[in-house]
């Protein structure tokens, strides 16, 4: 890990300080008082008279493509609407992205050229933990405010900056009330962790890690692999050699499946439980049925139409399918609150646009409602968004909500 982040921060040097990036300094450093006061005072960019530009880089082409593209979806669809009614005060939002194929040179590269060529006002739904790691140093120095991340890592809120805000769960808080969970409610006696070896992967080891020894407890086994590992055999005869009852999981989509498909195989029957990041519809379909009864907790639920749904949320499905040729999943749902978030700060900023303004009119938004029911919260010094998860299972090839409001 010490190589892999050498060589990130040789990467983010080169590359945005070529173009006024400024000193390398770590995410630690960003919440400096100095940077803070640099970058709420220096000349807004991004906006003139007719246009407001943000900016994203994401993945649209890579592993996380399923939560890139539609989250992307979702804020273009909001955008698109506020621009349709005449824009916000008159400005129209132009929405720049960038497609990294979650590779962390490709982030850099992306950020270099939204900030320092297009000029971005702000950066909204970066997706990924290593590329918003990346990035987000040289890009706070700059002035750029990291708008709703898709990623739950401790770094998108900590420690506390001007600049930062999230709307979804932090995995380290997931994490540890899911350990909470499965072994107070649930009845679980030997927790492990499976995950991959990134800057991701790294807080779900530690929120299992450090949850446990608050209760007194240790983890009974552990298993790491690259994101790019596809056989997963290994893996399972160690957790199951460990006598796991409930594994703790630090993946995403493709390998969360794997793991599961090798589990069902070696029919390794223990709980497994997930996050954010690796919860979708795509791993409850598994024409195998390797993912009934895998668990996630998540800042919102997976919506089935045949379920019924009010007519705010039934008006907005139909919309996104005949605009995207596809129904709205999770993705669709945060990029859509995202969207909405921005143009509803954007609109209590007032027409005489500039940071500090913009920033205070985030944290003025302190009892949000989605159109979906969950609650976003801000304030000065609160950049947060949400603190409790949501527990969902697999059943049926679909995905049904155990619990709510649970926190560690």
């Amino acid at each position: 890990m010490k190589c892999t982040n050498a060589l990130t921060l040789l990467l983010t040097t080169l590359m945005l300080t070529a173009c006024g990036g400024g000193e390398p300094a770590s995410t630690e450093q960003a919440g400096n008082e100095e940077t803070t006061a640099e970058a709420t005072t220096m000349k807004t960019q991004g906006v003139s008279d007719s246009e407001i530009v943000l900016g994203s880089h994401t993945d649209l082409s890579g592993p996380v493509a399923i939560w890139g593209v539609g989250s992307i979806n979702g804020a273009r669809m909001r955008f698109e609407e506020a621009n349709e009614a005449g824009g916000v005060h008159g400005r129209q939002i132009r929405f720049v992205v960038e497609d990294t194929s979650y590779q962390i040179p490709r982030a850099i590269q992306a950020a270099n050229k939204l900030i320092n060529r297009d000029k971005v006002f702000a950066m909204v739904l970066n997706l990924g933990t290593p590329m918003n790691n990346a990035v987000l140093t040289q890009q706070l120095k700059t002035g750029i405010p990291n708008m709703f991340p898709l990623t739950g890592a401790r770094t998108m809120v900590e420690p506390y900056h001007d600049l930062k805000f999230a709307q979804r769960g932090i995995y380290y808080d997931e994490i540890r009330a899911g350990v909470k969970y499965f072994l107070e409610e649930a009845g679980k006696e030997n927790p492990c962790v499976i995950y991959q070896d990134t800057d991701y992967g790294q807080e779900i080891l530690e929120g299992a890690e450090d949850q446990l020894e608050e209760m007194g407890r240790e983890l009974v086994g552990v298993s790491a692999h690259k994101p790019t590992e596809s056989e997963f055999t290994a893996s399972i005869i160690r957790l199951r050699n460990a006598g796991c009852d409930v594994v703790f999981m630090g993946t995403i989509h493709r390998d969360t499946i794997l793991i599961l498909e090798a589990a069902r195989k070696m029919s390794f029957d223990v709980t497994f439980v997930g996050n954010n990041a690796a919860y979708g519809q795509v791993i409850a379909e598994q024409e195998s049925g390797s993912g009934e009864g895998y668990h996630a907790f998540v800042h919102m639920a997976k919506l089935y139409k045949e379920d019924g749904l009010d007519d705010a949320v039934l008006d907005w499905w139909d919309r996104y399918e005949a605009r995207f040729g596809v129904e709205p999943g999770i993705p669709a749902m945060e990029g859509y609150r995202a969207g909405d978030l921005i143009v509803t700060a954007l609109e209590n900023a007032g027409p005489d646009l500039d940071m500090q303004g913009f920033l205070a009119a985030v944290e003025g938004i302190t009892d949000y409602q989605d159109i979906f029911g969950y609650r976003v919260a801000f304030g000065p010094g609160d950049h947060k968004g949400v603190s409790e998860s949501v527990l969902s299972v697999v059943e049926n090839g679909r995905w049904k909500t155990l619990a709510t409001a649970i926190s560690y």
